[in-house]
């Protein structure tokens, strides 16, 4: 069995992240100045004390897809970027795309309620 080499691999990681890290600096400093500094989906506002908490999200989940005009970004707050990434992951698994909404609910909670409050 061929040993690991831990100091290559831990090497690899880190140039790995510095170089995700450069690219991401690039394309969020490039939506920052593009973008008015509001969550694309709740609207909550940012100033230069939070903005951290902006992110850049992309609208075809590629993240080497950066072109100039942002025309593949939009900026959400951690939670809302959070769940978009979240409704993705469950589209994908349910077949479905994050765009479905479902199909309308099959069960009536109220569907006795008539014979429940014993009128006809």
């Amino acid at each position: 069995m061929k040993k690991i080499d831990r100091e290559r691999l831990d090497r690899i990681t880190a140039e790995g992240r510095r170089a995700a890290e450069e690219r991401e600096q690039g394309y969020r400093a490039q939506a920052l100045k593009l973008f008015p500094w509001v969550c694309g989906r709740c609207g909550r506002e940012f100033t230069r004390a939070n903005v951290r908490e902006l992110t850049v999200h992309h609208k075809d989940h590629d993240h080497d897809n950066n072109p100039p005009d942002g025309s593949n970004w939009e900026l959400l707050c951690l939670y809302c970027h959070d769940n978009e990434h979240q409704r993705e992951l469950e589209a994908r698994a349910g077949g479905g795309t994050a765009d479905d909404r479902g199909s309308a609910a099959t069960h009536n909670p109220f569907a006795n309620l008539r014979e429940l409050l014993g009128r006809d």
